[in-house]
């Protein structure tokens, strides 16, 4: 039997990984973003219920999602302009099941999938933006998407080429955050 090897490279793309929040207006093809969930959904699951799906808002597509979130918070909203200018959107959803523990798996499952997604968008260039809103619960928003009652958006994740990547934040060390029982 070989010796398996193993890369270190994902080590380097967590560490170097930044929150983009001011991309290119370049665009992206579609394809390139499926290519991208195509790896993310590879993230843990339990039992492989695979709880997400996704709505991706592309080129004219961003006028939808625009009008979604104005029918909720109303027009000439801060968010429109970044909506129309930032190359891709996606929203990212949970099918929410009642039971309580396995909706703390299927969470855990779906974060998972987007942290995949953003550590193999910034390994091939692109830069995301994890977000979170108060209109990602409002029927208004919700409706016109078809994101149905038992489902939770997760979050809407911006996507482009960065115009600007922002220097490192220090993180504290695991270590001062680490109980240890060895004994």
């Amino acid at each position: 039997m070989t010796k398996q090897t193993f890369s270190e490279h994902v080590i380097d793309v967590i560490q170097e990984r930044r929150t983009i929040k001011k991309f290119k207006a370049d665009s992206i093809p579609v394809d390139t973003i499926k290519e991208l969930l195509d790896v993310a959904v590879w993230a843990p699951n339990h039992k492989m219920r695979e709880p997400w799906r996704f709505l991706l808002f592309a080129g004219e597509g961003r006028k939808k999602l625009a009008e979604a979130i104005a029918a909720d918070v109303g027009k000439d909203n801060k968010f429109e302009s970044g909506i129309l200018h930032n190359p891709i959107q996606l929203l990212v959803v949970l099918e929410e099941d009642p039971r309580q523990a396995v909706w703390d798996e299927d969470f855990a499952a779906v974060s998972a999938l987007v942290q995949n997604f953003m550590l193999a968008a910034w390994s091939k260039g692109i830069g995301t933006f994890w977000v979170t809103k108060p209109f990602l619960y409002s029927p208004k928003f919700r409706e016109p998407l078809g994101i149905q009652p038992g489902e939770k958006v997760i979050g809407m994740i911006y996507a482009g080429y960065p115009e600007v990547i922002p220097e490192p934040r220090p993180r504290t060390s695991a270590a001062d955050k680490l109980t240890l029982f060895d004994k």
